[in-house]
């Protein structure tokens, strides 16, 4: 770069661009900058040369604008931020800043040696030089704001030497470039002043028009001026501390001495008032000529009165606008930034260096005026900017008070032609020569409605005619006749005739029901409009009553119920909050969603709403549904009874499946009515008990009634000869309506051919030959009963061993006259859901004085299980025991205290039950129990497994027990449990 040449390069060394200085200028190039900004100027770079000249070009080469001369020689230069401005130094021992166009802006700082080097920290406004002495130094820059606010326009720098024109209700935006440094800015109706470091320029608009932005240059005063506050006016420049000065008068008054500091200042509108905020953030205003503190507001950081309302301004602070007309409290709202000016309804707010206008309502100063009654005041600050209503409510309250004048004005801002009319024939009564203000009053009530307040002020007044008059046209002959009296017998016979004759001249019931309801009778209205079917009118009325009014608002809901309107009907017994009416309104229109939507947020009406809810249900052949809601609405003797019609019907109409499930349900509700009611609990668990027997009883016999009827089943054998002989033990000594013996037999004889049970095939074909049996079994039955005489008479030895005990070990025959139970041991089978296998379960109850939540926390003790090996050597070995071990087929824990609790005297005639102690219970393993929890007031039941092996599934439910493997397969079949129905994914 000595020899004044510039060249760029890419990264692999090769030349790209070649920069020479014009007019073969070999000056040193000591530094040069690239512009980081990401506009059009990010490919211009800035070079400083020792021939004191600064020059700029684009990446291309080519020179922008002309070299800027320099009056010392530049030894490095840097851009500033974000490529807005130039840092750079040299041999005047300082470094300065620029802008981006090479215009010097001032000095960063001073040193005392040559600047050699410079920087700029990103994102910041941190410089750091270097100098010649091996100084190194670090400068922050801080931008000031310089602006200037003058009602609608608002002027502001940028970019260090240009002025920006805003005209904040347009939004339209003008640019004055200076190319020097804008120091003061300065705005007043046509006039713009821009102080620069040695002139100030003075603009003026073109025209008058209030939106025109074209600035044109008027004059330049080419002097230089030191000042902290530049203000223009039409014909001069102003420098001002806090005095009141005069143009046409070279000494300033002193207006106000304060104790502190002034950080902002502003006068009213007619310069009778002063507003400062001091350095304690404190609002003082100021009467200027009697200098007495008329009021303070704390919390402020700028104020401005408003230009067109004396007694109105606005201060900041704290994040809130406060606007204060007079001496009314402050009215805030929320708000960033400080205030600088107040125009008419329109704040001027700067947030960092944004210039907004906000728009406030007057209201709320409006209706502080109305409180006190100052009406004109308070259309002052109506112009300001209020909405429709507000003027609406401003013109009555000054009508009430009597200011014509003024609600003259506010009626024909929002152009009410017939308060105007009102307002018009007052004022020629008063150019008559009338001055009663109470008649005007009286007047004014009466169009306002008000018509006792008219009458009233009429007869204060003494016009007691023109209250007749105004009840006799509004057909109020009612109101009239009150207030005439009985003394008054001439004006009585008047008001009665009249009363005659409209009566029997009328006859337009829509026109009479109109005039009801202006008076204010309401239930005459409504009769009227509800006998000739008005639904429209009728629910108007209903939206215009008070909440309060019961009686005609539960008139109007009677009427639209009879014209089968129940929608709006609902609407109104909504807005009375009468929910019972409503409850009944959905209950007769059978709208039931509606009904237990609403009784589901109030339970109290349960009763009113489930209890025809079911008897809908029953009455449409839904019983199911019909149950449920007798059940929801607590009466479980209709619960009860729908229960029973319905296992009624599924029997009859061979339905035993869904028998077998009404059964169960209705087991349970007599559980639930056992437990809420303690005088039938006897006879309720009595029922219960008998219930869940049925449930169980017909729920299987489903299978011999599809065997027997429907040509395909999925049941095999093993499972259809188990449940015949379940059914068979179970049914020794009774009848049950829909099943048939014949049936059972039928199938069981069958099977037992299939499985080899011969024996008991021969004895079910010589009972079914006992029996009278059906047209269509009859050939099958004598054929079978020749076939199986060719078979031997005995039973598989497999069958018979799967009715072992697993109790005493005892086999059992496969049918029993002693019913489902081993007939040495008396211990009941637990049979398989399913397949109805005996399970390898027997049942143990507690000792006295164990609690099921005792026995619960001690089984769920874990104890080690003996090794089996060990337990079998250690028997073998021991030649004194003379007993036989059931261990090897049944339990797998040697000497456990559950086996020694299981023995039993065989043959014994009485059922022992298997009684465990404390002791007992610690030594059982929880996975080997299972518990059937039933709700209060019964008592859990107990079973342990003797076959650990064996996976048993018990539905948390019904407490019906499964294999496991079978119990899943139904599951997935079915998605819910195969005996009670409930779905799997549903939580017990």
């Amino acid at each position: 770069m000595m020899n004044g040449v510039v060249s760029i390069r890419n990264k692999n060394g090769e030349e790209k661009v070649k920069i020479e200085r014009p007019g073969g200028s070999s000056s040193p190039i000591w530094s040069i900058a690239w512009n980081p900004s990401k506009d059009e100027h990010n490919d211009i770079l800035a070079v400083a040369d020792w021939g004191q000249k600064l020059s700029f070009y684009q990446l291309s080469g080519k020179q922008i604008g002309a070299d800027r001369t320099l009056n010392y020689d530049p030894c490095c230069v840097s851009y500033f931020s974000k490529g807005e401005y130039i840092v750079m130094g040299g041999s005047d021992k300082q470094v300065s800043l620029y802008t981006k166009d090479g215009m010097r802006l001032g000095t960063i700082g001073e040193q005392n040696s040559w600047v050699w080097t410079c920087r700029v920290k990103p994102e910041s406004n941190c410089v750091v030089l270097g100098c010649q002495d091996g100084t190194i130094a670090c400068y922050q820059l801080t931008f000031s704001t310089v602006h200037g606010l003058y009602k609608d326009r608002y002027a502001y720098r940028d970019s260090m030497t240009d002025v920006i024109v805003q005209h904040l209700i347009t939004e339209q935006k003008v640019r004055i470039r200076c190319r020097e440094l804008v120091k003061k800015i300065a705005i007043y109706r046509s006039r713009l002043a821009i102080q620069l470091p040695e002139r100030i320029l003075i603009y003026e608009l073109r025209s008058d028009d209030s939106s025109d932005m074209h600035y044109h240059s008027k004059e330049k005063i080419c002097q230089k001026f030191e000042c902290n506050l530049l203000v223009v006016c039409s014909q001069h420049i102003i420098l001002c501390q806090i005095l009141k000065i005069f143009v046409d008068n070279p000494f300033p008054i002193t207006l106000l001495k304060l104790s502190t500091s002034v950080r902002c200042l502003d006068m009213s509108a007619y310069r009778k008032k002063l507003a400062v905020v001091d350095e304690h953030n404190t609002l003082l205003v100021y009467d200027i000529n009697s200098k007495e503190l008329l009021f303070q507001e704390p919390n402020a950081n700028s104020v401005a009165w408003n230009t067109q309302c004396e007694n109105m301004l606005c201060f900041s602070g704290n994040g809130y606008l406060n606007i204060k007309a007079s001496n009314f409290p402050v009215h805030q709202q929320k708000m960033q930034g400080f205030v600088v000016g107040y125009n008419g309804s329109k704040i001027f707010c700067l947030h960092v260096y944004s210039m907004s206008a906000v728009e406030v309502p007057q209201s709320a100063p409006m209706y502080q005026y109305l409180e006190k009654k100052h009406y004109k005041e308070a259309y002052q600050i109506a112009c300001l900017g209020v909405t429709d209503s507000d003027w609406r409510d401003l013109a009555t309250e000054a009508l009430e008070g009597l200011d014509f004048e003024t609600a003259k004005k506010a009626f024909i801002r929002i152009r009410d032609l017939r308060y105007l009319d009102l307002i018009s024939s007052i004022e020629e009564r008063k150019k008559r020569g009338e001055n009663d203000n109470e008649l005007f009053l009286a007047d004014v009530y009466a169009f306002q409605g008000k018509f006792h307040e008219a009458a009233k002020l009429y007869k204060r007044t003494g016009h007691e005619s023109r209250a007749l008059s105004m009840y006799t046209d509004l057909r109020m002959f009612e109101y009239a006749k009150e207030f005439v009296g009985t003394t008054d017998v001439k004006s009585s016979r008047m008001l009665m005739a009249k009363q005659a004759d409209w009566a029997k001249s009328s006859n337009e019931p829509r026109a009479a029901a109109e005039m009801y309801l202006s008076a204010g009778e309401h239930m005459k209205a409504i009769d009227i409009i509800g006998e000739h079917g008005w639904v429209d009118m009728l629910i108007d009325i209903a939206r215009k009553l008070d909440k309060a009014e019961r009686e005609p608002l539960t008139k109007c809901a009677l009427h639209l119920k009879r014209l089968k309107h129940h929608g709006y009907a609902s609407e109104i017994y909504s807005k009375m909050g009468d929910l019972k009416a409503l409850l009944q309104l959905h209950v007769d229109s059978k709208n039931w969603e509606e009904a237990l939507s609403l009784v589901e947020k109030h339970p109290q009406f349960k009763c009113d709403v489930f209890v025809p809810y079911a008897q809908w249900l029953a009455e449409n052949d839904r019983f199911e549904e019909a149950q449920k809601a007798f059940h929801k609405a607590g009466r479980q003797d209709s619960a009860v009874k729908v229960l029973e019609q319905l296992t009624h019907n599924a029997v009859v109409e061979n339905r035993f499946s869904d028998a077998g499930y009404y059964y169960w349900m209705l087991s349970m509700q007599c559980l639930d009515i056992a437990r809420d009611y303690e005088e039938q609990r006897d006879e309720m668990l009595t029922k219960f008990k008998r219930f869940q027997h049925l449930a169980e009883l017909y729920h299987v016999y489903h299978s011999i009634q599809r065997y027997t009827d429907e040509p395909f089943i999925s049941d095999i054998p093993e499972t259809l000869f188990n449940i015949c002989r379940f059914l068979l033990n179970n049914l020794t000594k009774e009848i049950l309506q829909g099943i048939s013996k014949v049936k059972i037999l039928y199938t069981l004889a069958q099977q037992s051919q299939k499985l080899g049970a011969y024996r008991l095939a021969r004895s079910c074909y010589e009972k079914l030959l006992e029996l009278h049996i059906p047209s269509r079994f009859q050939a099958a039955i004598e054929r079978g009963s020749m076939v199986i005489r060719a078979k031997p008479c005995h039973d598989s030895e497999d069958l018979t061993e799967a009715m072992m005990c697993y109790r005493c070990s005892n086999n059992n025959p496969l049918l029993s006259n002693q019913g489902s139970m081993c007939i040495n041991c008396k211990q009941p089978f637990i049979y398989s859901a399913s397949s109805y296998e005996v399970l390898p379960l027997v049942q143990f109850y507690l000792e006295e004085g164990i609690s099921d939540d005792e026995a619960l926390s001690l089984i769920d003790l874990e104890v080690p299980h003996t090794d089996q090996g060990k337990a079998q050597e250690q028997d073998m070995n021991n030649s004194e025991l003379q007993t036989l071990k059931i261990n090897d087929d049944l339990d797998d824990e040697g000497d456990h205290p559950f086996t020694a609790k299981i023995s039993f005297e065989q043959g014994g005639s009485t059922f022992v039950p298997v009684k465990v102690s404390r002791s007992v219970l610690r030594s059982m393993s929880r996975r080997d129990v299972l518990i059937k929890r039933w709700p209060a007031p019964l008592r859990w039941e107990y079973f342990r497994s003797l076959l650990p092996d064996v996976s048993i599934t018990m539905c948390p439910t019904c407490f019906k027990m499964f294999q496991s493997e079978d119990y899943e397969l139904l599951v997935l079949q079915h998605n819910c449990c195969p005996y009670c129905r409930r779905p799997i994914d549903e939580p017990h």
